[in-house]
This record gives C-alpha cells, structure tokens and sequence, in this order.
C-alpha cells in the first residue's frame, strides 16, 4: 500500500504532493531523497526501491521529473515500480510530453488523474481510454469554460461503460468506415566496444507496437517466425497469457488507437551494423585523433542519421577537428558532435585533428568515450520477423500493415 507519491522537478523542487491514506507523509523525506541523489549521483538514479531509516521509497525517472512514492510497509516492490510507470506514461500521453512547465500548467489534471489512478493507496483504474473518457484531456476551449463558469474541475459525471466491460482496455463499440491495423517493430542496440575493438556487449531492446482502428469487439492473433530467440518478454494487460506460453502466439482484443502490444530483448548478438574506430596518440602536450567510421555488416537497408559525441577530457584546453563527411562541432559543455547523416559510397568518413593538453601535461591519460547513434529503417535487425497476423470479428476485411525500425540505444566505443 503506498502511502504518499511527490512529483519532483530535476533541481529538487516538489512540484505535487499527493497524499493516499490516512496516514500523512512529511515533505522532509523528500530532501532526505534529494541529499542521498546528490551525493551519490546518477548511479542513485538506477536504483528503482531506497530504505531510508523511517521508509521504504519507489523512484522512477522520466524527462527530468522524479516520480516518488513512499510506504512505510511492506509490499511488492514491482507493483509500486509498475504503478508509477503507468503514471508517468499516462500523464505524458495526456499532457504532450513531460516538463517542469507542463506539470505546473496542468496540476488540476496531474491531481485528478492520480485521484482515480489509484484509491487508498492501492491502483484502482490505469486504464488510458478510461480515464479519458473520465477526465477531459486539456485543451484552449476547456480552460476558457472553466475561466468563464467558474468550475475548474475536468471528471465526467457519467461512468464510462468500460469499466463494467470484459475488456476494459477498450472504447466501448468504437465504429470506422476503414477498418485498418498497423504494427510496427521498433528497436534499440545497445552495444559495448572496448579499446581494442572487441565487442563487449551487444543486445537489442525490442516493442511491438500497434495501432488500432478497428470496430466493434475484434480478435487478433499475431505469430513470429522465430519466436524462441526472444528474451524478457512484458506484455500489455489484453494479451491472453495460455496461448504465448504454449505456442508463442500473441492472442489479443486490443486497444483501440495506438498502443504497445509487448516488449522484448535478443541478447548476445555477434556484430554491429556500423564500426567506429578512434585512434588517438599524444606526446609532447598535444594529442592527435583520427576516427573512422564505416559499414561492418550491411543490413540491406539504408543506414542514415549516424552521429558520433564524446566529452572532451577537462585536462583538454582546445581542439580543432576536421572531417571528409558530414560537420563537426564543439558544443559549449566541452561535447564534440559529429553528424555523418548517411554513409557515402566512393569514401569512408573520418575525423581528425589535435587536442591541446593543460600546460605541464605531457600526455592524455583520460580517454574518452565515443557515443554513436544511427537509424535503420525497414529491418529489425534483432532477426525478429512477424509470420502472420489474423483478425476475427470483423464486418469486412481490413487493412493490414507491417514495417520495422532499429537505432541505436547505449552504444559506446571505448578509446
């Protein structure tokens, strides 16, 4: 049961506070949080369940904004760690995105949905398609007729039906001329390099997701070709569990609108799609880097948007780089970015110039570490790939669409 859950801002500032039981929790254990993530910095971040000496604290971060829960007894900690989550998800898809300014502007909102969310401490209704039909999303005519008649309240006065529904995950009887469904693999490798070129690491973090138009109460069911090279799977609530854990088939009334069906990961991967490699020497108080960047394995589709950051050292007094493709520039927080976009055919692309080091330092014993992003669009490179997808309960035959994007997540090279 969780007592209290405070909404703070990246500097610390409680921007909402809302109590759950009867039981109220002090602002002061707050600033015990804030402390203890200012003195053991971002590895404090990646910790979901603290004990303080009085609470058992749940954190979750998300654009900045620090969703805090406290309880001073003992439940499920995934529960709690799942419950914020779905708060912080439904509170950026009602607002448009998550910010310091959005939740200021919004508070009414933010305190309504957390009032239906979740009742004396337990979840109650977390349900998106409910709780918009419950509470009215924001918009420039609302806030006129609430300045104009004086009520600030959003909550509908009428239950909407799909609480009482089998499917309450669902619009009640939702109807469309064109019956279309669209599903899309989305994917992020992340990657380890280490000095040597080694690949350390190297694993993609996958969502199947789904967008919804269909009428009435449908029935889909989607199959994989090579379902077993999945990993962690989480699955959304509509996904009957009996039919995956027998056959591996997703089996599922969904949504109406745009969704994810579940996530995954493929571990242990062999190769990257793209290789970086940075060579740097230093002697006599100056260091010379070259970095090259080029195609390992070809996945049949264009790779685009490929950029390369890394930190410049703080022993580091100047640079000067130059590259044969795409721009260099050095950012005001000492951060070089590189952007190639695309791959040229005729040329690798590279970047080279000098470092100058602090006076007295003969050689760099910093190295920096190389951040590489880049999108691929139409292949999953994971090897996922969608068999089938079949729909019942349909008046006519719908539309049905598949496509596939990979980029890059934490993908580092180490120099």
């Amino acid at each position: 049961m969780l007592q209290c859950i405070f909404l703070l801002s990246d500097s610390g500032e409680v921007m909402l506070e809302k109590q759950l039981t009867g039981h109220r929790v002090d602002r002061s254990i707050c600033d015990w949080f804030w402390g203890q993530a200012i003195s053991q910095g971002d590895s404090f971040k990646l910790q979901p369940v603290i004990a303080s000496s009085t609470h058992y604290l749940f954190q979750v971060v998300r654009e900045g904004i620090t969703f805090l829960a406290c309880t001073q007894v003992e439940m499920p900690p995934l529960m709690a760690i799942e419950f914020l989550c779905r708060v912080a998800d439904v509170l950026s898809d009602y607002l448009g995105g998550l910010n310091e300014d959005v939740i200021k502007d919004n508070f009414v909102i933010v305190y309504e949905l957390l009032d239906e969310m979740i009742d004396n401490g337990f979840p109650l209704t977390t349900e998106p398609n409910i709780l918009r039909e419950m509470i009215a999303q924001p918009n420039i005519v609302s806030k006129m007729l609430s300045v104009v008649t004086g009520n600030s309240s959003n909550v509908s006065e009428t239950l909407p039906g799909a609480t009482a529904s089998c499917v309450p995950w669902r619009t009640s009887d939702p109807k469309y001329a064109n019956n279309e469904v669209y599903v899309d693999l989305v994917e992020e490798m992340d990657a380890t390099i280490n000095r040597d070129g080694a690949l350390v690491k190297c694993e993609i973090y996958g969502e199947v997701q789904v967008n919804s138009h269909l009428s009435g109460l449908p029935d889909l069911t989607l199959s994989f070709a090579n379902p077993s090279i999945l990993d962690d799977v989480r699955f959304h609530p509509c996904v009957r569990f009996r039919p995956w854990e027998s056959h591996q088939i997703l089996s599922f009334v969904p949504p109406d609108g745009q969704f994810k069906l579940m996530s995954y990961r493929v571990k242990k991967l062999k190769s990257t799609p793209i290789y970086v490699k940075p060579q740097l020497t230093s002697d006599a108080g100056t260091c010379r880097v070259n970095v090259m960047v080029g195609i390992r394995n070809d996945p049949g589709k264009t790779i685009d948007s490929i950029t390369v950051q890394f930190k410049l050292p703080p022993c580091i007094l100047s640079a000067d780089l130059t590259s044969n493709h795409g721009t260099v520039n050095i950012l005001t927080n000492k951060t070089c970015s590189w952007s190639i976009g695309r791959i040229p055919k005729d040329k690798a692309p590279s970047m080279s110039g000098t470092f100058v080091l602090e006076t007295g330092l003969e050689r760099l014993h910093v190295f920096p570490t190389f951040q590489v992003s880049f999108r691929i669009m139409g292949v999953a490179l994971s090897g996922l790939q969608i068999d089938k997808l079949d729909l019942k309960n349909l008046p006519n035959r719908p539309y049905k669409g598949f496509r596939a994007l990979t980029r890059a997540g934490e993908f580092e090279v180490r120099s």
